[in-house]
């Protein structure tokens, strides 16, 4: 059997007897890229390998979690709504579920939007309890009714959509977590002293 190497410019024939045979060496053939091409080529293979390797992994954003009470049924939720920054559907199906209109049991989307401000709520005021909410989602038929008890029930209320609920945070002052809410400039904040709850929502900024 005979085995041919090609070095360089060089062409050694071996084989398994004693006597070499003379051969021609063929012409060795010429990459379409050149020297300079190939060194280019490698040179940028490394670096690429090198960069990817020295690229430190993104960091994991944390998980956001939500704690409320209903001051309305008595039932009490943690729930973690969102996870590396996606959104999880469990989690927010039990947000939905007690943030529910409680006098007829209808159920809704509770924006994220919204959400995700009660959650900066809690980190500014450092709040760490579950937190007391009076109203979250309302029904046309609930918010119809209210709105003709008090003419301070907006008719197109933003708890129609699911973008607004009523809270408090025992230990805090009122004034302090309306205050708080107005410094994030995400939507409407309206201050209930005599109820003592404020309503917060993702509609336009505004307050009253």
């Amino acid at each position: 059997m005979m085995v041919w190497v090609l070095l360089g410019r060089a062409c050694i024939g071996s084989s398994a007897s004693q006597e070499l045979p003379s051969v021609s060496c063929p012409a060795p053939h010429r990459s379409s890229l050149g020297r300079r091409g190939f060194i280019a080529l490698t040179a940028g293979a490394g670096c690429a390998l090198a960069c990817g390797a020295g690229r430190p992994a993104r960091a994991a954003r944390p998980a956001r979690e939500l704690s409320f009470h209903s001051l309305r049924t008595g039932e009490s939720l943690t729930a973690v709504y969102r996870e590396n920054g996606r959104l999880l559907a469990d989690g927010l199906a039990q947000l939905d579920y007690i943030l529910r209109d409680y006098r007829t049991g209808d159920v809704r989307p509770i924006a994220a939007g919204l959400l995700d401000l009660v959650h900066e709520l809690k980190q500014v005021m450092d709040y760490q309890d579950p937190i007391p909410v009076i109203s979250g989602y309302r029904s046309p038929a609930t918010n119809a009714m209210l709105a003709a008890r008090s003419k301070r029930v907006a008719k197109n209320s933003y708890h129609l959509r699911g973008m607004a609920v009523d809270i408090r945070m025992p230990g805090r002052p009122l004034a302090e977590l309306r205050d708080a809410t107005l410094s994030l400039h995400r939507g409407g904040v309206g201050y209930y002293p005599e109820s003592d709850f404020v309503h917060v929502d993702v509609g336009p900024v505004r307050s009253w």
